[in-house]
């Protein structure tokens, strides 16, 4: 089974960097450093020019994935603009008071995104049990989901990944992610199975102090790295399971 790459990027610079670098999809956001919301129109715009496929998180705010009415309303219209726009998917995600997924406003989003590829975010690993949430995502319509098994990075959750992916048996892709890079994205690899892994891949570009001084910035911003886009696929092409 060959691996794919989806590097997941905020800025504009870093889609030329995603094709420059061999990626095989990108996660399109704002505010990665939030776990990624909606990105802006004149990003989604430009996404749409780029030749790789992308996908648009779906996301309105910062904090948990439990959804009012009124923001339900607003993701809705998300996903209508990014199908106007032609891009490839949206990535979704919405739970419960109780930390479940919230199958009603799923349902709804996922209507909404007819036609597009649907990924299920990392609310997941605030599930009890990510696992078993993988014959729902298959219910509900989605083709990926991207998670790090319930823990910090996806090394950690390895064991929970490797279960997704026997539960999945090849109906869902089973993306690993957070904390992937080249450094062990074999091992990553050889432990989970995962069939996709994902990452930013970048690399820290310094802003000058007087940029941190007026508050237009922290320390450092980052931007997706072609030759780390390269190097992460090798080290998860050699880490392939026999």
């Amino acid at each position: 089974m060959t691996v794919h790459i989806e590097v997941c990027i905020d800025d504009v610079l870093s889609l030329e960097a995603c094709f420059a670098g061999g990626a095989d999809r990108i996660e399109l956001c704002s505010a990665l450093d939030l776990g990624g919301l909606t990105p802006s129109p004149g990003l989604i715009a430009a996404a749409s020019k780029c030749p790789l496929p992308s996908r648009a998180m779906i996301r309105p705010r910062a904090g948990d994935f439990c959804f009012t009415e009124v923001e339900v309303n607003v993701m809705l219209a998300d996903i209508a603009a990014i199908k106007a726009v032609g891009l490839a998917g949206v990535v979704l995600g919405a739970t419960d008071a109780d930390h479940h997924l919230d199958q009603a406003v799923l349902a709804r989003l996922v209507a909404a995104a007819e036609g597009l590829g649907k990924t299920l975010h990392r609310a997941v690993d605030l599930l009890p049990d990510p696992v078993a949430a993988v014959d729902l995502a298959i219910e509900l319509g989605f083709d990926c989901i991207l998670t790090s098994g319930g823990e910090l990075n996806a090394e950690a959750g390895a064991t929970v990944i490797n279960a997704m992916v026997e539960r999945a048996s090849g109906r869902i892709g089973i993306m690993a992610g957070s904390g992937v890079r080249p450094e062990n994205a074999a091992t990553i690899r050889r432990s989970t199975r995962a069939d996709w892994l994902h990452s930013s891949c970048s690399r820290a570009i310094t802003n000058e102090s007087e940029i941190r001084h007026f508050g237009f910035g922290p320390a450092e911003r980052r931007l997706a790295d072609p030759d780390r886009i390269r190097a992460l696929k090798a080290a998860a092409t050699s880490g392939e399971p026999s």
